[in-house]
C-alpha cells in the first residue's frame, strides 16, 4: 500500500499495523450464495443479490444530473439499476444480452424495485462464491480514495495470504479450549473475517469474546491473589477496649445480620497481615456509617489512625456530627478537615495528626493534599466512592509506608464499580438489609399538568407536621439556565405555600458555604418546612421528619442520582413518598429509567439497569461510564460468556497463581507481551 493511503488509514481508522488490520473486524456478513427472484423483492429486505440478463441501458439527464439506467431481467421480472457516478467506466462494462450478478441495497421508486450503485459483474457459472462476504466499516474520506469496505476486505484477504499460523499462536490452555468447546485462535480470526458458514462465524465470535473476557479475568484474579498472598498490610490482631466498650455500651441499636457479617469480613481481612481492599455496597439507609465507625475503632485499638473521606463538605460535616455524638461518652479525639477549616485550626490539626494524638479524621478532598501527613494511618475509608476520581483515591493510599487497609463505601454501585465486581478485583461485601422500622419509599411518576394535585398532596403531608424537598436539576454547562429555572421554581412553590403559614429554605451552588449551611440548618432543625434545592443535597442531609421528595425534570437525572435523592426521605418511622415530575415528551431511555425507579427501591437492581443503559465504564481506565475497552465483548449482552470466563480464570489462578505449570506457559507469555499499562484496576 502506498504511503498516502497508508497515512489515511492511520488517521481515519487508527490502522497502523497488521495487528490493527486484523482487529478491524467486519460488522456483518453478506450471504453471496443466495439469489433473490425479482418477484420476491419487497420493502422488508435490505441488501439483495439478483442474477439475470441485461435487457436495456441508457444515459438520461444533463451534465450534473446525468445518470445511467439499466434493466436486468430474470425468469420472474425486471429490476432497474441506476448509477450517478463513474458512468463511463460502468457503461463500458455493460453489454445488452449478457448475464450478470448484481448486489446492492434495495429501494423502491414509484412502487418498483431498484438498486442504486449496485456492485455488478459478469455471471461466471464456474466460480465458487465465498458464502459469507465480510462488510467492513470505512469513512467517506477513505471511500473517496478507493478504500471503502470492499477494498479493506481485499487488504485483510491479502494479509491472511502472508500470515503464517505461528504469527497468531494459541494463548489459551488446551484444557480450557476443550472444556469450553472453543475453536483455535488462528481459525477464529479467519472465521470472523472469512467464514464458510454462519455457524463458523458464530463459533469464531464466541471464541474471541471468551478470550477477551478470560484474559481480563486472569489479570484481575492474579492481582487479587497477589494482594491476598504477597501484599503487606498493617496487622489488626486484637479487638480491644474501644471497640468492645462502644459495642457493648454505646451502640444505639441492635446490628442487622448483614452488618454483623460485614464486620466479620473486615476483621478477618485486617487480621490477615495483607492489605484489605474491600467494597461495601449498602443500600441507602442500610447503616454503613456504624460499620465504618466500628472498623475505625478496630484500627485505633491496634494503635493506628483512621480517616474517612467524603465527597462534599455537607456530607463530611454530617459524618463528623454523627460520629462525634456517638463517640461523646468515650472522649475519643475526632477531628474534621475541609476546605473551609480556618488556617489556625488547620495548623493545629496537622500537628496533632503527625504526633498521633488525633485518632480519627473526617474530611473532604482536603485529606489528599500533600501537607496532610499521618503518624501511622492504618485504615482509609472512602464514602460515595463514585464522586472521587481513581487517581484522587490513589493519593490517599500513599499516606503510609505500608499501604493502609481500604474500605470503599457506596449506596448505589455505579457501572464501573459493578463491572469491577463482576470482574472480581475487589473483595465485595453486600448489606442488603434495612434496619428494623425503615419503610420503603413509595415512588410515582407525574406529568407537569398534574402539578396542582402533587402540591395538594404535599400540603396534606405538611399539615401532618412533616417536611418536604423540591429538587431541581443542575447541569454544569447551562448553570445560568438552571439558576433561572430554580428561581422560577422557587417562586412557584412560594405561590402554593405562602409565608407566614409556610417557610421555605433554598440551597444552590451560587450561595456561599455559610449561607448554604445556614439554610440547611434551618430545615434540619424544622424552622422551615420545605427545602427547594439543586442536587447539592444528593448525599448527606439527614432529616428523619422529611417525608416527601419532589424531583423536577426527573428525566434529566441518571438512575443512581435519582436513587440517591430518594434516599433523603424515608429516614424516619413515617411512610414517605418520592414524586418524579417530567414533561410529557420523554426519550425511551428516560421512560425506562423512571419506570425502574417506580418499580423498585433496591439499589442493586437499579445499578444493574444503570449498567444496561449506560455501559460499564473502562475497567482498566479512569473513565467512570461509557463503553468498555473491549473490541468484541459486551458485559451486559455477553453475561453468560463472562460468567464462564470468570469461573475458568478463578479456578486456574487458584491452582497456579504464578502460571508456572507447562500447561500455562503460553498464557503467561501472552500476558507478558501485553504488559506495560498502568494497572488502575488495583485501586478500588
Amino acid at each position: 500500500m502506498g504511503p498516502q493511503k497508508a497515512d489515511l488509514l492511520k488517521k481515519e481508522l487508527g490502522i497502523f499495523t497488521f495487528g490493527d488490520l486484523l482487529h478491524h473486524f467486519p460488522y456483518r456478513h453478506i450471504d453471496k450464495t443466495r439469489f433473490s427472484p425479482v418477484i420476491d423483492l419487497n420493502p422488508t429486505l435490505d441488501y439483495v443479490q439478483v442474477r439475470g440478463f441485461l435487457t436495456y441501458k441508457e444515459t438520461a439527464g444533463e451534465k450534473s444530473g446525468r445518470r445511467l439506467l439499466a434493466y436486468l431481467r430474470d425468469e420472474t421480472g425486471t429490476i432497474e439499476l441506476t448509477w450517478f457516478k463513474g458512468l463511463n467506466w460502468v457503461e463500458k462494462l455493460l453489454r445488452e444480452g449478457a448475464q450478470y450478478t448484481v448486489f446492492g441495497k434495495l429501494s423502491f421508486f414509484m412502487g418498483k424495485p431498484q438498486l442504486v450503485h449496485p456492485e455488478i459483474e459478469p455471471y461466471n457459472p464456474d466460480a465458487v462464491p465465498n458464502s459469507l462476504e465480510p462488510v467492513y466499516s470505512s469513512t467517506e474520506k477513505l471511500k473517496s480514495r478507493g478504500l471503502g469496505g470492499r477494498p479493506i476486505g481485499k487488504l485483510v484477504q491479502a494479509l491472511f495470504e502472508i500470515l503464517p499460523h505461528e504469527e497468531l499462536p494459541e494463548n489459551l490452555p488446551d484444557a480450557i479450549l476443550e472444556k469450553g468447546k472453543l475453536m483455535g485462535r488462528y481459525a477464529a480470526y479467519r472465521g470472523i473475517h472469512f467464514p464458510r458458514s454462519p455457524k463458523e462465524c458464530a463459533h469464531a465470535i464466541r471464541r474471541l469474546k471468551f478470550e477477551e473476557l478470560f484474559i481480563a479475568q486472569v489479570r484481575l484474579a492474579r492481582t487479587r491473589s497477589e494482594r491476598h498472598r504477597l501484599s503487606r498490610g498493617v496487622l489488626f490482631d486484637q479487638v480491644g477496649d474501644l471497640f468492645n466498650t462502644f459495642y457493648k455500651e454505646h451502640l444505639p441499636f441492635e446490628l442487622t445480620g448483614a452488618q454483623k457479617r460485614v464486620l466479620k469480613e473486615i476483621r478477618t481481612d485486617t487480621a490477615s497481615g495483607h492489605q484489605m481492599n474491600r467494597l461495601l455496597q449498602g443500600d441507602v439507609g442500610s447503616g454503613k456509617t456504624i460499620v465504618a465507625l466500628l472498623a475505625m475503632l478496630l484500627a485505633n485499638d491496634n494503635g493506628y489512625q483512621a480517616c474517612l473521606m467524603a465527597p462534599t463538605e455537607i456530607l463530611a460535616q454530617q459524618h463528623y456530627k454523627g460520629l462525634s455524638e456517638l463517640l461523646a461518652p468515650m472522649e475519643l479525639p475526632i477531628r474534621i478537615l475541609t476546605g473551609s477549616t480556618k488556617t489556625a485550626e488547620r495548623k493545629k490539626i496537622l500537628g496533632e495528626l503527625l504526633e498521633g494524638s488525633v485518632r480519627i479524621l473526617i474530611g473532604t478532598h482536603a485529606l489528599i493534599e500533600e501537607v496532610v501527613q499521618f503518624q501511622n494511618l492504618g485504615l482509609a475509608i472512602v464514602d460515595e466512592q463514585h464522586r472521587f476520581g481513581v487517581a484522587q483515591r490513589a493519593r490517599l493510599w500513599k499516606k503510609a509506608t505500608v499501604p493502609p487497609h481500604v474500605l470503599v463505601m457506596t449506596a448505589t454501585p455505579i457501572p464501573r464499580t459493578l463491572a469491577m465486581t463482576a470482574y472480581g478485583d475487589l473483595d465485595c461485601s453486600v448489606m442488603d438489609e434495612l434496619p428494623p422500622g425503615r419503610l420503603p419509599v413509595h415512588t410515582v411518576h407525574r406529568l407537569d399538568d398534574q402539578r396542582t394535585r402533587v402540591m395538594e398532596f404535599m400540603r396534606g403531608e405538611l399539615e401532618k407536621g412533616r417536611q418536604a424537598y423540591v429538587i431541581f436539576p443542575l447541569i454544569e454547562e447551562s448553570e445560568k439556565v438552571d439558576y433561572e429555572s430554580l428561581m422560577v421554581g422557587y417562586e412557584n412553590v412560594k405561590a402554593f405555600f405562602p409565608e407566614p403559614r409556610y417557610w421555605i429554605s433554598m440551597v444552590h451552588g451560587r450561595q456561599t458555604s455559610e449561607v448554604k449551611e445556614a439554610n440547611m440548618q434551618r430545615f434540619v432543625q424544622g424552622d422551615t418546612q420545605i427545602m427547594v434545592s439543586t442536587t447539592v443535597i444528593e448525599v448527606g442531609v439527614n432529616v428523619p421528619n422529611a417525608s416527601v421528595m419532589v424531583i423536577e425534570s426527573a428525566e434529566k437525572f441518571g438512575l443512581s442520582q435519582l436513587h440517591q435523592l430518594r434516599g433523603r426521605v424515608g429516614r424516619g418511622a413515617e411512610k414517605s413518598y418520592c414524586v418524579l415530575m417530567t414533561s410529557p415528551k420523554l426519550s425511551n431511555d428516560a421512560r425506562e429509567r423512571l419506570k425502574m425507579m417506580c418499580a423498585t427501591n433496591s439499589g442493586f437492581e437499579i445499578a444493574e439497569k444503570d449498567l444496561e443503559l449506560r455501559g460499564p465504564g473502562e475497567i482498566e481506565g479512569t473513565r467512570q461510564s461509557g463503553s468498555l475497552n473491549f473490541r468484541l465483548a459486551d458485559l451486559v449482552k455477553d453475561k453468560t460468556v463472562l460468567d464462564a470466563a470468570k469461573s475458568y480464570a478463578e479456578q486456574l489462578v487458584e491452582e497456579d497463581p504464578e502460571l508456572e505449570s507447562a500447561d500455562h506457559v503460553r498464557l503467561k507469555q501472552y500476558l507478558l507481551s501485553q504488559m506495560g499499562k498502568t494497572p488502575w484496576s488495583r485501586i478500588s
